[in-house]
């Protein structure tokens, strides 16, 4: 294990575990990206550590795999301002997903953002609002249903003793969208209305009537919201050599040189041709001179 606060971490929003996981990675890669996934969070990975308990591969060796899992987007490297214990420091972590990642992707993370991209479960859909009494009908002459009619409606499913008619339905869904309002859930309402019913039911709509109005639950408390904490702020690393930089300027988490990517050629003058036109303008201004004497 890591010092405390340093280590790996593990990426929110994985995908589960599964047998080709790391397939497209390289035998030696995938071997690597393997073990690291089933460390705990916390855990040293660093090359020389790596390097003692994997005894197979060098630290060379070692080194060019987490370059290779960086660029393969399941590494990122990067600095981490802690705040909470009371003295504020700065500790590398290395952020392993088994659930490879875009740069788009890790640079949202590591700007403390959500990530809309990935593998995550799709936004559930809102459910359609309870119509407003005197609600339009809808086109073709239906009128729209309520959540609590409907959970009326399917009494008769649950207990063919709450058979309940249309016009029953309607008269009943407001006492019945009460309970909705305050909290309850369509199961909790359907099984206060068929929990413990007498052996037989002569007047299901009185019945269910009375267990609305009598079983009614308080209106809730509210629950105060939480603080929401501020977004960890953090710095973008080189994989290989440590380098601090922007995440859009560190694709596969590389910067520039570990890349191999030359530096960008200069535009502007050099300094031969800026000490070329400086002689001239001299050379220019002196020949008035010499014209006078």
């Amino acid at each position: 294990m890591a010092s405390p606060g340093y280590g790996k971490r593990s990426a929110p929003g994985q995908l589960p575990r599964g047998k080709d996981d790391f397939a497209h990675l390289p035998r030696r890669e995938a071997s690597i990206a393997a073990y690291l996934d089933r460390l705990p969070d916390g855990a040293d990975i660093s090359v020389k550590t790596l390097a003692k308990v994997l005894p197979d591969y060098g630290q060379c060796a070692l080194g060019t795999a987490l370059r290779r899992l960086s660029e393969a987007g399941h590494l990122r490297r990067g600095r981490e301002h802690l705040t909470g214990d009371g003295s504020p420091r700065w500790v590398t972590r290395t952020y392993f997903s088994r659930t490879a990642r875009d740069d788009a992707w890790w640079a949202a993370f590591l700007a403390g953002e959500r990530s809309r991209s990935g593998t995550g479960p799709e936004a559930a859909q809102e459910p359609e609002p309870d119509p407003e009494p005197g609600a339009a009908p809808r086109p073709g002459g239906v009128r729209p249903r309520s959540r609590a009619y409907g959970v009326l409606a399917g009494l008769g499913r649950t207990d063919p003793r709450l058979t309940l008619s249309a016009a029953d339905c309607a008269r009943l869904a407001e006492p019945a969208g009460r309970w909705l309002e305050r909290g309850a859930t369509e199961r909790q309402l359907v099984h206060a209305l068929t929990a413990g019913l007498p052996a037989e039911v002569h007047h299901p709509a009185a019945l269910v009537h009375r267990r609305l109005t009598d079983k009614l639950p308080p209106v809730p408390v509210p629950v105060p919201v939480p603080v929401r904490e501020a977004a960890a702020l953090r710095i973008a690393e080189c994989t290989v050599c440590g380098a601090p930089g922007r995440p859009e300027a560190l694709p596969g988490g590389l910067c520039r040189d570990c890349r191999g990517v030359p530096p960008p050629r200069p535009t502007g003058p050099t300094a031969a041709e800026i000490r070329a036109r400086v002689d001239r303008l001299r050379a220019a201004a002196r020949e008035p001179e010499r014209s006078r004497t």
